[in-house]
C-alpha cells in the first residue's frame, strides 16, 4: 500500500512535466521560467506544508492521516484539467495575458496538490516504523521509496499516450482519480500492527524486537494503549530541532533533494531539448529506461545496510552511513551526461539514471535514521521538518533552473561552461551540481552525528 501509494504520488507530481513542454506550453506560450516559477512555487509550498505535515500524522495517525492527504494531493490532480478553461475564462476580465492567467491557475491547482503530497513520506515512514525493527527499516523503506521511481517509470509510457489520445485534460483526471481509489483500500485495510488481524503474536513480538517496553504496552487493555497514543503526539516541533540528530536529517534532506526535484521535473524537457520530446516513442524511451535504472538500482539501498549489519556485524547506524557514503559517489555520474549527448543521448539516459537511482538509494537510509536515533512519536515530525529543508531546496534549484536556461538560450553562445556553450552549459552546470550535492551532505551528516547517539526525549 506504501508502494503504491508513492508510485500514484510521483504519477500526479509528473503529469505536468511530461505535458507541459510539448502540450500545454504550445497552448499558452509558456518559457522555461514559466515552468520553472511553477515547480518552484510548488517546491516552495511543499516545504511550507511539509512542516505541518509530520505534526498532522503524528497528531490524526497514519490511518487517517494518511487518507486526508491522498484525497486532497487527489483533488489537486484533477483540479489541473480545469486549468485551461479558467485561464481563457479570467484572461480578460482580469487584463491578463492567457500566458500569465494559466500560469496562475497551474499554480493555485499546485498547490493544493502540493498540500496533500507533503503528507506522503511523514505518513510513510510513520507506517514503516510502526510495521517494521530497525534492521529492517531500510529495505522497507527502499521498496515503498521504489514507488517514486517506479511512476516516473510509468509516467512517460502513460501520460503522453493519454495526452496524445485524450487531450492533456484527462491525463491529470484518469491519474487523479488513482488516489481516490487508494483512499477506499486503505480505510479497508490498514490497522497500527497491535490491532491488526493480519498481524499474529509472534509477528507483533518481531515487529517490537527493538523495544521490550512497547511489547509490554501492546500488550495492555485499550485505555493503556490510548494513553500511550495520546503521549506519543506531544512532541513539539521546537523541541525536537534542540537535537544535532534531528539537523543531522534536515541537512541531508536540504542538500539533496533538489537534485531529485530537478531531474524529475526537468529530465524530459532535457531530452526534448535534445531532439526527442516526450510525445515521440524515442523521448517516451530514454525516459522510461532512465527510470528503469533508478527502480532496479536503488532496491540496494536498502540491501546494502542490512548486508553490513548482519553479514559484518556493524551497528546499524554505521552500517548505514557506510552504505550511503558509496551511494553518494553515484551521482558524480551526471558530471558527464551533457559532454557525452554530442555522442548518443542514451549516455546521458544512462548516466541519470544512476545519479537518480543514488538519490533514491541514499534517501531510504537517510529516511531510516531517523528511526535509528528518535521514538516513535517523533518521527513523523521530524520527517516533515526534513522534507520542508528539501523542498527549500528543490525551490531554489526549479526557479534558478528555469531563469538560466532561458538566459543561456538567449546569450547563445557567450555563455559557456566547462568548454559547453548556450543552453547546454546551463544544464551542465546543473549537472555539477547534483554531482557533489551528496558526499556535501554525507560530510555535514557525519560531522554532526560521527557515530550512533540516540536521542532521549
Amino acid at each position: 500500500m506504501l508502494f503504491l501509494a508513492t508510485t500514484i504520488n510521483y504519477l500526479d507530481r509528473q503529469v505536468l512535466s511530461l505535458t507541459w513542454k510539448d502540450f500545454i506550453a504550445p497552448d499558452f506560450q509558456w518559457s522555461d521560467s514559466d515552468y520553472g516559477i511553477i515547480t518552484a512555487v510548488f517546491s516552495l509550498f511543499y516545504a511550507f506544508i511539509s512542516l505541518f505535515a509530520g505534526r498532522f500524522i503524528d497528531w490524526m495517525g497514519t490511518r487517517k492521516g494518511y487518507v486526508w492527504a491522498i484525497i486532497v494531493w487527489s483533488l489537486g490532480a484533477c483540479m489541473h484539467a480545469a486549468c485551461g478553461w479558467a485561464a481563457l475564462q479570467l484572461s480578460a476580465p482580469l487584463g491578463l495575458t492567457i500566458t500569465t492567467a494559466s500560469v496562475w491557475m497551474f499554480l493555485v491547482c499546485r498547490v493544493v496538490l502540493a498540500t496533500g503530497e507533503a503528507g506522503n513520506f511523514p505518513a510513510a515512514i510513520k507506517v514503516t516504523a510502526e510495521y517494521f525493527p530497525k534492521k529492517d527499516r531500510a529495505l522497507a523503506t527502499s521498496i515503498f521509496n521504489a514507488g517514486a521511481s517506479v511512476g516516473a517509470l510509468a509516467a512517460p509510457v502513460t501520460i503522453p499516450v493519454l495526452a496524445v489520445k485524450m487531450g492533456w485534460e484527462m491525463a491529470f483526471i484518469i491519474i487523479g482519480v488513482a488516489g481516490f481509489v487508494w483512499a477506499g483500500l486503505w480505510l479497508v485495510f490498514y490497522a497500527r500492527p497491535r490491532n491488526s488481524k493480519y498481524v499474529n503474536e509472534a509477528e507483533l513480538a518481531y515487529i517490537r524486537q527493538d523495544d521490550v517496553a512497547e511489547q509490554v504496552a501492546d500488550a495492555a487493555d485499550a485505555e493503556q494503549t490510548a494513553q500511550a497514543d495520546t503521549a506519543e503526539r506531544g512532541v513539539s516541533i521546537d523541541k525536537v530541532l534542540t537535537y544535532r540528530q534531528a539537523w543531522a536529517f534536515i541537512m541531508g534532506k536540504f542538500c539533496t533533494d533538489g537534485v531529485w526535484w530537478f531531474l524529475l521535473f526537468w529530465a524530459p524537457a532535457y531530452f526534448s531539448e535534445l531532439g526527442y520530446p516526450s510525445s515521440s516513442t524515442m523521448g517516451q524511451l530514454l525516459i522510461f529506461v532512465l527510470y528503469l535504472i533508478v527502480t532496479s538500482v536503488s532496491i540496494l539501498g536498502g540491501y546494502l545496510p542490512k548486508f553490513f549489519v548482519e553479514r559484518l556485524g556493524l551497528q546499524n547506524y554505521t552500517g548505514r552511513m557506510r552504505a550511503m557514503l558509496i551511494f553518494a559517489f553515484l551521482p558524480v555520474f551526471a558530471m558527464f551526461a551533457q559532454p557525452l549527448a554530442d555522442v548518443s543521448p542514451w549516455w546521458p539516459c544512462v548516466l541519470i539514471g544512476l545519479a537518480g537511482a543514488g538519490h533514491q538509494a541514499w534517501s531510504a537510509n537517510l529516511y531510516s535514521t531517523i528511526g535509528d536515533m528518535f521514538p516513535r512519536s517523533a518521527i513523523a515530525t521530524i520527517t516533515g521538518i526534513g522534507t520542508m529543508a528539501g523542498g527549500l531546496c528543490s525551490f531554489a534549484i526549479c526557479q534558478c533552473s528555469g531563469m538560466l536556461f532561458d538566459y543561456a538560450a538567449a546569450q547563445g553562445e557567450a555563455f559557456s561552461f566547462f568548454s559547453v556553450t548556450g543552453k547546454p552549459a546551463a544544464y551542465m552546470m546543473v549537472f555539477c551540481y547534483c554531482a557533489v550535492a551528496y558526499l556535501i551532505a554525507w560530510c555535514v551528516i557525519k560531522a554532526l552525528v560521527p557515530k550512533y547517539s540516540p536521542a532521549e526525549i
